[in-house]
């Protein structure tokens, strides 16, 4: 599983990247809006953990300009806790959204969540008949 985490703060990105590789994920680790839509660009991860606060360019922009090239999956971790921000991050494009400090144990729920969305369905299951 590959892991895109974009966060204006290298402790928080240090700090995340090190509780994902537990369970186990190759985690890459930007420090700007534009590195991160640079990196869902060239390096497509499975998920995008996405900060709001950003200078230059916040986490709405960066998730809007994601979403004209790609579907990953993108979960808000912020310490916005209005229910505004989470409507307008959600509108912008996002999957989920979790206020920080949030338990190791709920951001990895909500990753495997996603990922468990997005995952294709094997060809070999046979469709459901219907009645």
């Amino acid at each position: 599983m590959k892991i895109l985490v974009i966060d204006d703060d290298p402790a928080m990105t240090e700090l995340l990247s090190t509780l994902l590789r537990t369970i186990p994920a190759h985690v890459i680790a930007v420090n700007s809006g534009q590195e991160g839509v640079d990196q869902t660009a060239s390096e497509k991860p499975d998920i995008v953990i996405l900060d709001l606060m950003m200078p230059d360019m916040d986490g709405w922009q960066v998730c809007k300009h994601i979403r004209e090239f790609s579907n990953v999956p993108i979960l808000i971790l912020s310490a916005l806790d209005h229910p505004g921000m989470v409507a307008t991050a959600l509108d912008a494009g996002a999957d989920d959204y979790l206020i920080k400090p949030v338990s190791s144990s709920m951001l990895i729920a909500r990753i495997h969540t996603l990922l468990r969305r997005t995952k294709p369905i094997p060809s070999n299951i046979p469709a459901a008949s219907t009645p």
